[in-house]
């Protein structure tokens, strides 16, 4: 799959299977309501967050990161995003959600800034957590198997047997 085709998926899951965005009705699109063909719709940063449930501050964050293109200024001096800033914010989202770090997030934006496909990448990125995953389980299932252990010996155990000379009997 080529870069364009990865993107313009993804795109179309976002925003549907058109190429404009499609705002809710209150939301305000800037100034001139007639758009030339060289401009796009853009959305104050409120608007952007509440787009993919995000707070305000977490895209500053993401923007001082380097994870968002700097915003565009309007002349009151708020931030002014566009259709391809919500579809990247989703997509970081998203990578949130599988347990990508904002270090692999940046990755693969940078390769997709280069113009080339990071769909090998990500799917290398994922086996890897995957891998991470289930080590993470059997630790976890380790550890409960030795918690559950020392509950058992507590929930049998007299308290007024306890052993004065340790901490506690029980671990």
């Amino acid at each position: 799959m080529d870069a364009r085709t990865c993107l313009g998926q993804e795109r179309a899951r976002f925003f549907g299977a058109g190429p404009s965005l499609h705002l809710p009705l209150d939301w305000k699109v800037k100034e001139e309501s007639v758009r030339r063909s060289d401009e796009r719709y853009l959305v104050r940063i409120g608007e952007a967050a509440a787009a993919v449930g995000m707070t305000t501050k977490t895209l500053r964050f993401y923007e001082d990161r380097g994870l968002l293109p700097a915003a565009s200024r309007a002349a009151n001096g708020y931030r002014s995003y566009g259709d391809e800033t919500v579809t990247r914010l989703d997509f970081i989202r998203r990578s949130r959600g599988a347990g990508l770090t904002l270090a692999q997030i940046s990755d693969i934006l940078h390769i997709r800034d280069a113009g080339r496909a990071p769909c090998t990448h990500v799917s290398d990125l994922l086996a890897t957590q995957l891998t991470d995953l289930d080590w993470q389980i059997a630790e976890l299932v380790a550890l409960r198997s030795t918690v559950a252990r020392f509950h058992d010996t507590a929930a049998a155990a007299d308290p007024a047997a306890c052993d004065s000379e340790r901490i506690c009997s029980y671990l």
